[in-house]
């Protein structure tokens, strides 16, 4: 059978926080492999971990030891430039708090990352439509975040999320400011986005969430540990 190609390889992936000659190791010996087309979730306590591993992964930190190989591009040190331009080709977020910009409707919020990427206006706000279309959306285009439910806003951010084509989706959370309906209805989107392709890593503390992953993995004192 042949191996699926790596989108995610971490090695030795050490975190460390100095604060006041104090040091906390947020993460030790990290080693995770994460194939295209993988769902995997990654859950644990709070403090253990999680959040540190998030924000590595999405390249919104760096880790203190260790390489991570970021779809064939050893990102370990990247400066925040470096950091910005590969997080916008590469990965789509998806947060607990949707992070939506509440003056703009659901069109402007989703064409934020092409705007970043130099896309032209006509082409973003085609793709924008057609992604909130595809997810439901067709008549909440023109509304602002506080004129839609919750699982109509995690919506608009995974229709966010998607808008580079990136080949990570990074869920932090997703479900975690939603009733069980509206989470029921993202954890949907995520799996038909998965068997379409993408690849999912979910941070979770949510046991029936994970469960719904094709992987578990579980964080522990800064360790990850198979489930």
């Amino acid at each position: 059978m042949k191996k699926r190609e790596e989108i995610i390889k971490m090695t030795d992936i050490t975190k460390v926080y100095d604060s006041s000659d104090v040091e906390t190791v947020a993460l030790r010996d990290i080693d995770l492999v994460v194939e295209k087309g993988d769902f995997l979730a990654i859950t644990g306590r709070s403090g253990s971990g999680k959040s540190t591993l998030m924000h590595i992964i999405g390249l919104l930190d760096n880790p203190t030891s260790g390489k991570y190989i970021l779809n064939g591009t050893d990102v370990s040190k990247f400066n925040e430039d470096e950091q910005a331009f590969q997080r916008n080709r590469e990965i789509g977020f998806v947060f607990q708090s949707f992070n939506l910009l509440p003056k703009l409707n659901a069109v402007e919020n989703v064409i934020l990352p092409a705007i970043y990427a130099g896309i032209g206006k006509k082409e973003r706000v085609e793709k924008a439509v057609e992604l909130l279309t595809e997810l439901g959306l067709e008549d909440h285009l023109n509304k602002r975040p506080n004129q839609m439910s919750g699982g109509q806003q995690q919506r608009v951010a995974i229709a966010r999320a998607l808008m580079n084509t990136p080949e990570l989706i990074l869920a932090d959370e997703p479900t975690g400011n939603l009733d069980t309906k509206s989470g029921d209805d993202v954890m949907n989107t995520l799996k038909a986005l998965n068997k379409d392709g993408k690849t999912i890593v979910l941070i979770t503390h949510e046991h029936d969430i994970a469960l719904q992953a094709k992987k578990i993995l579980h964080l522990e004192d800064g360790k990850l540990i198979s489930k």
